[in-house]
């Protein structure tokens, strides 16, 4: 009976190196499918942001846009004047959480002057202020 459990016992010894190296490779295969597939789903989820905004910005310049935005000006922290134009015709908006009101339509539309310099936001002027540059010199 000794000798039959013996041949055994030598038949798992070599066995069992030979997993632990499989077990090994096993986990960094895993691990490195692990990596490349979430690299994949970041890369994915980059590429469709890009092309919403190709798709969103694909058509021409003003065609098909009934309503513009002209200009706007915050009254406090979550109220709103909003001044759009549809047609040919410019509406003087108010704009508070959970309700927009015409305040009045305009009989003659503002000429606002079209500008190459980008708006600085009210933050951002006042922290150039605070810091003492000048907003020419942020260029």
């Amino acid at each position: 009976m000794v000798m039959a459990a013996e041949p055994a016992a030598t038949a798992a010894a070599p066995a069992a190196p030979a997993v632990a190296p499989a077990v090994n490779s096993g986990v960094a295969g895993q691990l490195t499918q692990l990596v490349f597939g979430l690299l994949l789903v970041v890369g994915l989820i980059f590429f469709l942001a890009w092309l919403l905004r190709r798709v969103q910005n694909a058509g021409p310049a003003g065609k098909g846009q009934v309503i513009e935005l002209i200009g706007s000006r915050a009254l406090g922290p979550r109220d709103r004047l909003l001044l759009v134009q549809v047609g040919s015709e410019q509406i003087l908006l108010g704009l508070s959480p959970g309700t927009i009101t015409a305040l009045h339509v305009l009989k003659e539309p503002v000429d606002v002057p079209a500008t190459s310099e980008k708006a600085t936001p009210e933050f951002a002027q006042h922290l150039l202020k605070i810091l003492g540059k000048d907003q020419k010199d942020t260029k």
